[in-house]
């Protein structure tokens, strides 16, 4: 979760915390210059009390906290997050005026996606999908056509997937999963009810499981064993499209894939020249 995320979600927050807090949202630009001194005189707290926030919001000390307030200042500066992820774009736009829009909204996406991302989580992630006899991915909708194209990038390296619900069969796949195989779920908001039933079950069967959701909040985190959490401001009803959701999925999805590659490189280049060769042997490209 971004900063400003943190700081804007009151419901574990002191009202001291609070008091830091607004002041902080309120002057980011002003705040990213600030000393803890100063910062402690302009919300009238103290030192202590600022880097027990810094540390509840996951920051070491105040330096690592001031970091990530003249980040968030940039992004306020710049117009990064103006655009709004639910209607980036208004009937009276231009042509050129919603393709910016549209193109400041997938960067966005992907700057508030790279800061919340774990490094040791993606990890692994990646090891797990790597390690795993077979992969089934749980998605519908939209997601699942981020899954299908992470799929399709998987079976470039000879590590075939399978899409659990592609023929609403998913219970039954479940049902025959084994700890040396691997699930994959993806759900923006983290919350579908059998997607939980089917991480409960699979927690039973000790079939390890990866999650990738939008929600932070989501109860489907604490059931997977790897969760990759990338929160945006997309809500999960009333929007023109799956905009941000789908582009934040890719990201992550494509992230994986090139770690999973890094991961056995060489061997990976290896099989690429082979393949592209055995294929224009037989003028297939």
């Amino acid at each position: 979760m971004l900063l400003t995320d943190q700081l804007k979600d009151t419901s574990q927050l002191t009202n001291t915390d609070q008091q830091i807090a607004a002041y902080i949202l309120k002057h980011l630009a002003a705040t990213s210059k600030m000393t803890i001194q100063q910062l402690a005189a302009a919300t009238y707290t103290s030192h202590s009390a600022i880097v027990r926030l810094a540390q509840k919001l996951g920051y070491s000390g105040y330096r690592s906290f001031r970091y990530a307030i003249t980040e968030a200042a940039y992004h306020q500066q710049h117009g990064l997050d103006q655009i709004d992820a639910n209607f980036p774009f208004l009937p009276t736009d231009s042509p050129v005026t919603i393709a910016k829009n549209m193109a400041h909204l997938s960067t966005n996406t992907i700057s508030r996606s790279l800061a919340q991302l774990d490094a040791d989580k993606l990890a692994e992630a990646a090891h797990r999908i790597t390690a795993a006899q077979r992969l089934f991915l749980f998605a519908v909708g939209d997601s699942q056509i981020r899954a299908r194209s992470f799929q399709n990038k998987l079976t470039k390296i000879g590590q075939f997937a399978i899409l659990a619900e592609e023929y609403n069969d998913e219970n039954w796949t479940a049902a025959t999963l084994t700890p040396s195989d691997c699930a994959l779920f993806i759900s923006y908001g983290g919350n579908t009810e059998q997607h939980t039933q089917l991480l409960q079950l699979l927690n039973e069967k000790k079939v390890p499981t990866i999650l990738i959701t939008g929600n932070a909040k989501s109860t489907q985190i604490q059931l997977a064993d790897t969760a990759l959490v990338t929160a945006q401001t997309e809500y999960e009803n009333l929007k023109i499209s799956t905009f941000a959701s789908q582009i934040s999925f890719e990201y992550v999805l494509d992230t994986l894939f090139a770690l999973i590659y890094a991961g056995d490189y060489q061997q990976h280049l290896h099989d690429l020249k082979q393949h592209y060769q055995q294929l224009d042997e037989h003028h297939l490209i």
